[in-house]
């Protein structure tokens, strides 16, 4: 094989989580550039930019070791993913990047076990995406007087789809205006997201329960390889 092409191979093996010869296979938050500094990672990962499906899987840090804990099927927005900081509203794109999670929140109680700050959907909750407000990309109970209800999302509204759900720390604590508001971990619908990364609802309670927030969880959200790779993050 030309020195060349062996080159490329070993960056496949290490991006499709194999490793190199003689060496044990690396678990993906290993290979990463930053998992946030806690002990607790989600990772969304989709096959390339323009995909509207993948796999989210999360992670225990254990011994100095990162531990697969669960996984399950996922999907992104409807018009695939792009890089967080050139993402722009109302595109039907999931961000990529590592981000926190502030809180979760659902229309349900939150799951038995869960210890996660959880906060409950009510008939007056709404999640402001008003450009014009200052309660942009902020829960919003009632609505803010200079946030329009048509900008917004009646978080009740949703029904099944946010029966459970995390936040997304995405353009959350230093809002920029157009580039986005509300991105949230949350009960997959039928199809794609608006923005979202949503997956079943049996593996959404028990990212809840597995969630602690003294090891620090982030999300992690990104392709299998290129610039939007979730190793770069």
């Amino acid at each position: 094989m030309r020195p060349g092409v062996l080159a490329l191979a070993s960056v496949s093996l290490l991006l499709l989580g194999a490793a190199p010869a003689g060496g044990p296979p690396q678990p993906l938050p290993a290979r990463m550039a930053d998992t946030g500094g806690g002990s607790q990672l989600i990772t969304a990962v989709a096959p390339k930019p323009g995909s509207t499906s993948g796999t989210v899987t999360w992670w225990d840090r254990v011994d100095g070791r990162w531990v697969r804990a669960g996984s399950a099927p996922a999907r992104f927005g409807a018009k695939g993913l792009v890089e967080g900081a050139k993402r722009k509203q109302s595109t039907n794109t999931t961000p990529t990047g590592l981000y926190g999670l502030p809180y979760a929140f659902g229309i349900k109680a939150a799951p038995s076990g869960t210890t996660y700050k959880y906060r409950r959907v009510h008939q007056d909750s709404w999640w402001c995406q008003d450009n014009d407000s200052r309660a942009y990309n902020r829960w919003s109970e009632p609505l803010a007087r200079d946030c329009r209800a048509a900008e917004s999302e009646h978080l009740v509204s949703y029904g099944a789809l946010y029966a459970h759900a995390l936040v997304i720390g995405f353009n959350y604590e230093h809002p920029v205006q157009r580039r986005g508001a509300g991105i949230f971990l949350h009960v997959k619908g039928r199809g794609a997201t608006a923005g979202c990364v949503s997956v079943p609802a049996d593996a959404m309670r028990r990212i809840l329960k597995w969630a602690v927030p003294g090891h620090r969880p982030h999300i992690a959200i990104g392709t299998a390889s290129g610039p939007t790779a979730i190793t770069r993050y």
